[in-house]
């Protein structure tokens, strides 16, 4: 059963790795990042010991500095037995990159967004289709921009009522917001 897992971690080590053959029988090879998990903010109950990806960005492989110096936020797929696995289309941020509000929401605030969904819009306009949805536009309102205003500086939290809205700032929201004020 495949999962995604949210972790913060330091890539100690990569080799190069066979997991089995294509269908003409040549052999596929993947990255494998030994790890050092400092924390996970979802998936499995076990620690993540290994990452794999494909051996290039051309094949959407993600690359990661190994040495221990640099801790990413990575988002990706729990294959069980310690083992996760990354392609170009999942999050891989360096710790460092986060605003506050986002170090701080990963922290104190995940699970109150564990059952709201955010919905990207593309273009103008967009709308939610249910209650528990948070739109996301900076990727409409700033050229294509997913790191943009919404995304370091807003949280997407689950409010009294069971809908979900955009929570700005650092500091931790009100009893009134979560008892349905606007934000």
């Amino acid at each position: 059963c495949v999962s995604v897992a949210v972790i913060r971690a330091k890539a100690v080590s990569a080799k190069e790795v066979d997991s089995g053959n294509d269908i003409y029988g040549n052999p596929i090879k993947r990255i494998q990042y030994e790890i050092k998990q400092i924390k996970m903010f979802k998936g499995p109950d076990q620690d993540i010991e290994f990452i794999y990806t494909a051996p290039s960005t051309a094949v959407c492989g993600r690359l990661l500095d190994t040495g221990g110096k640099k801790e990413y936020l990575i988002a990706g797929k729990s294959e069980g037995n310690g083992k996760m696995h990354i392609t170009l289309c999942d999050l891989v941020s360096t710790w460092d990159s986060l605003s506050p509000t986002q170090k701080k929401s990963l922290n104190q605030r995940y699970q109150m967004g564990c059952e709201c969904k955010i919905s990207r819009c593309l273009s103008i306009p967009c709308f939610v289709s249910s209650s528990d949805e948070c739109l996301w536009t900076d990727w409409a309102m700033e050229k294509n921009n997913v790191d943009g205003r919404q995304a370091k500086h807003y949280a997407c939290i689950k409010r009294s009522d069971g809908s979900c809205a955009w929570y700005r700032g650092m500091a931790p929201p009100k009893q009134e917001f979560l008892d349905i004020e606007d934000p």
